[in-house]
């Protein structure tokens, strides 16, 4: 580890960003964990909790990110977490990170950089939701407690009548069998570094992912700021669906029609803005952080 390059944080000044932390953190993950407690599910705010592997408890975790060196007495707990060593203070052990995910760490590098490079698309539509509903009568559909605010054959005309372009494969693999042919793409794990885009919402929710598995080379509250960006777009994402939230207070942003495309893709070219701020941050933080190897 590189001296010069180490900050050192006073106990006093890291605890009270841990306590920030884990407010910030509570406010979502606390309702999700009482209505798992009894069996309840929520269309939108579980999404990040179920469809994600970091789990609240792990995300309550507070990091300071590399280079910064945690210092007093309640900094030793830390020194026999996952990728922290201690030395004079406690820090994230970046070299030990680096040779133990080189593959994670060069794929999100790859992905991140690549996306960044690319002009965004707008012409989805959210689209992808309705391809995982298409033939719902045959195949049934993926929230089976949500009722489909078209019906079975009035989502199943708008597919019809659309043209279906998604690039993120996390999303059409998804698709019901007789919506995969009706796609322009044919996504693969394989041809995600080639496709990923940041006018997608589903890659743009995945700077969460990126940043919680870069942990803790990376700060928690740029975690965070990824999860609340994913969070948002997760709720704009179920709002554009077929599925009729009314009951849940989401007003629907009609996709079928001219005035439902032009706001879905007004709030898309938000996200994106939002979206590539972060990308260059988390491939800031990431590269800062191999420096100190």
């Amino acid at each position: 580890m590189h001296a010069g390059l180490l900050t050192r944080l006073p106990e006093a000044e890291w605890q009270q960003r841990e306590r920030q932390h884990r407010e910030r953190v509570t406010r979502f993950s606390e309702p999700y964990l009482e209505r798992r407690s009894r069996g309840a599910k929520h269309p939108v705010e579980d999404f990040l909790f179920t469809y994600y592997n970091q789990k609240p408890g792990q995300l309550l975790r507070w990091h300071p990110g590399a280079g910064v060196v945690l210092t007093g007495p309640a900094a030793a707990e830390r020194a026999g977490w996952k990728y922290y060593t201690a030395d004079d203070g406690v820090y994230a052990d970046v070299a030990r990170f680096a040779d133990e995910r080189r593959d994670a760490l060069d794929f999100a590098r790859l992905i991140l950089g690549g996306t960044a490079a690319r002009p965004a698309q707008f012409g989805c539509f959210g689209l992808h939701e309705w391809a995982m509903a298409y033939r719902s009568s045959v195949n049934g559909v993926r929230h089976e407690y949500l009722e489909l605010r078209l019906g079975a054959d009035g989502t199943d005309a708008v597919v019809d009548s659309s043209r279906i372009r998604c690039t993120h494969f996390d999303a059409f693999r998804f698709y019901t069998p007789e919506a995969v042919p009706l796609n322009e793409h044919a996504p693969t794990r394989e041809s995600q570094r080639d496709l990923e885009q940041p006018g997608c919402l589903h890659a743009n929710m995945d700077l969460y992912k990126w940043a919680y598995k870069l942990t803790p080379l990376l700060p928690s509250e740029l975690v965070m700021d990824c999860f609340e960006l994913s969070w948002r777009i997760r709720t704009m994402d179920m709002r554009a669906s077929p599925y009729d939230l009314d009951a849940w207070g989401y007003t629907p942003i009609r996709i079928e029609t001219p005035e439902g495309k032009a706001e879905y893709v007004r709030l898309q070219r938000g996200f994106a803005e939002e979206s590539q701020a972060l990308r260059a941050t988390l491939l800031q933080h990431l590269e800062r952080a191999l420096d100190l190897t």
